[in-house]
């Protein structure tokens, strides 16, 4: 029979194969393989995978039902092969994450946002301004995620089928975005000084790069979002909290939604459509947006109105 340690290793692989990247449940899940070797158990039980899950007193609760749902997707999976494993229920160190509260750009806040980044100071990087200015674009109007969007490379964007290709991206899933007219054009400007700034000198395929030529640093795009943010009046000087880069995917979500309210198109019909282009995994997660929006609410609000008035 196969140890715990051959079998997570067996689970990891085949949920790679399925899209699963498992960064993290693969360091988590190795953690407690060692904790049950260190109590000579050969086998999963509730009582020993609660004790790993709550070893750190000084973590926050959500961190203890993070890693019972490591553990509990690994038994399932075991317990095929070995009936002796014992499945931790779902009501052991439950936890619902609550969403953070999303902010609805403007579209002034937006076009300020951009116009900050063309300030930015280039003393440096003479490519900086252009390189925020259409990263932080590129964002407000495609719905991608940060990462998606930092891991772009110049391949990736074909700008006479106005199309973006998005690589690898959460569950290792890939998909294609068009681009307005307009967003293409901003990019064949940005292209074309990126690619004179670096002719000479060696740099990556990445479409945004730093000074250095790599990949943007994510850390340093946020520090630098943070900075436009306090310029602009969308934070204060000492605030630590406020509209975030994730929240213009959202605000493309909503916007996309809005939209189909207003022309009378079916919403909820063509959200699969939404998803999709999001990139979701679940159609549920798009329909968060739905009941998040009090402005989507109104506007469901109002065509549901309609339609009685209509029958009336």
């Amino acid at each position: 029979m196969n140890t715990l340690r051959q079998a997570t290793y067996e689970y990891l692989s085949m949920r790679r194969a399925l899209g699963f990247k498992l960064r993290e449940a693969e360091a988590r899940l190795l953690d407690f393989v060692t904790f049950m070797e260190q109590h000579r158990a050969s086998y999963i039980t509730q009582h020993l995978a609660l004790r790993w899950a709550q070893q750190s007193p000084a973590v926050q609760p959500s961190t203890w039902a993070q890693r019972l749902r490591f553990v509990r997707g690994f038994a399932r999976y075991r317990s095929a092969t070995d009936l002796r494993t014992q499945i931790p229920p779902e009501s052991l160190l439950p936890f619902r994450p609550q969403r953070a509260q999303p902010y609805f750009y403007t579209d002034n806040e937006i076009q300020s946002l951009l116009r900050a980044a063309l300030k930015l100071p280039d003393s440096n990087y003479k490519l900086r301004p252009l390189t925020y200015h259409g990263l932080f674009g590129l964002l407000s109007v495609s719905g991608m995620r940060l990462g998606e969007a930092r891991n772009l490379e110049l391949q990736d964007v074909d700008l006479k089928a106005a199309v973006l290709t998005v690589r690898g991206a959460k569950f290792g899933k890939s998909r294609l975005l068009p681009l307005h007219a307009s967003t293409c054009n901003v990019l064949a400007a940005y292209i074309a000084r990126r690619q004179q700034f670096w002719a000479a000198r060696p740099h990556s395929p990445y479409l945004f790069v730093s000074s250095r030529g790599n990949r943007l640093d994510g850390g340093e795009i946020h520090r630098t979002f943070y900075a436009l943010s306090r310029q602009i009046g969308l934070r204060g000087l000492a605030d630590s909290h406020g509209p975030r880069i994730h929240d213009l995917r959202h605000r493309f979500a909503v916007k996309t939604l809005l939209h189909w309210y207003r022309v009378g198109e079916d919403a909820e019909r063509r959200l699969p459509i939404l998803s999709a282009y999001l990139g979701h995994v679940h159609v549920a997660d798009t329909y968060w947006y739905l009941s998040a929006w009090p402005e989507l609410m109104r506007e469901a609000m109002r065509r549901l109105e309609r339609r009685w008035e209509d029958r009336s």
